[in-house]
């Protein structure tokens, strides 16, 4: 089943164009590229026409559907660097959890700095690394900075056991066997090494321990570090169980979360929505789309609830 991004409505005149919140009703545009295409042929600018037309959350949701992925990563992680404060959940999530290729596009992107708009150019001309540097400190920077560089190793060749082995051991010798923690060296398995070989290093450092490495991370770091470290093991594991749980996160306690809400909705709707759902279901004994229907309202929760299933009506 397709999973569109987003949904539009043309006007008679073919410029009008309006926001789709009956997935039932419309035409269906699948994929930003197409919408792009077509809209440059009619000489309209989507992104400047939404914002003319809506506003609040409604507007953020649709213009998060119209952005293409990677494009949208580079806006949302300048809005967590540029904003009052750093916002270093949203760079973990981010960071830890898109492959090489990804990052790299992000990367090209980021320093293009334009994020779909016409009318709120961004043009930093600055690169990501640098950024990341200037904005965050200490280890934390360190290892963001890791990440970015893309340097994780492929699954293609599967996970080598001796080599799990020598990496729990040398996790272990960097981190609880010693006055003070090495996290040079926690960054370099934990950045470099491919999703099937941390898993069989997390296996083997349970078994030379005695308990979960993410215990170990909790005691001997703190903070963004503690909990990027947190969100690399997390994701590696199951990343629909991480991106359940960030949900949950956005909607907990007083007031929702909107930015972290709408964007792993929309960034995960193409690619394991179906399952993060599942995920969040079992962990939290209720649905996704309950949880959106108690927290959000109007038009927003209606486009949310047609991400999470086009045929709802």
């Amino acid at each position: 089943m397709t999973t569109p991004r987003a949904w539009l409505l043309t006007g008679k005149d073919g410029l009008q164009m309006r926001v789709k919140l009956d997935p039932g009703t419309f035409p269906q545009i699948a994929r930003p590229r197409q919408v792009s295409q077509t809209l440059a042929q009619l000489s309209v600018d989507l992104i400047d026409d939404l914002k003319s037309e809506l506003g609040g959350d409604l507007e953020e949701v649709c213009i998060a559907l119209m952005t293409p992925p990677r494009t949208f990563d580079a806006r949302q992680i300048n809005k967590a660097i540029k904003g009052i404060g750093t916002d270093e959940t949203t760079l973990v999530e981010i960071l830890t959890t898109r492959t090489n290729a990804e990052i790299n596009e992000i990367k090209k992107r980021y320093k293009e700095g334009k994020y779909g708009y016409t009318t709120e150019r961004m043009k930093f001309g600055c690169d990501l690394e640098d950024d990341l540097q200037s904005d965050t400190s200490g280890y934390f920077s360190r290892l963001m900075v890791s990440l970015c560089a893309a340097g994780r190793q492929s699954d293609d060749w599967g996970a080598d056991e001796h080599k799990a082995e020598e990496d729990a051991k040398r996790f272990f010798e960097a981190g609880e066997a010693r006055w003070g923690t090495e996290e040079a060296e926690l960054n370099a398995i934990l950045c470099l090494r491919s999703p099937g070989q941390l898993k069989k290093m997390f296996e083997r450092f349970e078994h030379l321990t005695g308990h979960p490495i993410e215990e170990s991370i909790k005691s001997e770091c703190s903070g963004s570090l503690q909990e990027g470290y947190l969100a690399i093991v997390e994701s590696v594991k199951s990343k629909p169980r991480y991106f359940a749980r960030r949900l949950n996160e956005s909607m907990a306690g007083i007031g929702t979360n909107d930015n972290d809400l709408i964007r792993i909705i929309v960034s995960r709707s193409e690619i394991d929505l179906e399952d993060i759902k599942k995920e969040f279901a079992r962990l939290y004994g209720k649905s996704l789309a309950e949880a959106i229907t108690s927290e959000c309202s109007g038009d927003y929760k209606k486009m949310l609830l047609s991400v999470l299933d086009p045929s709802h009506n």
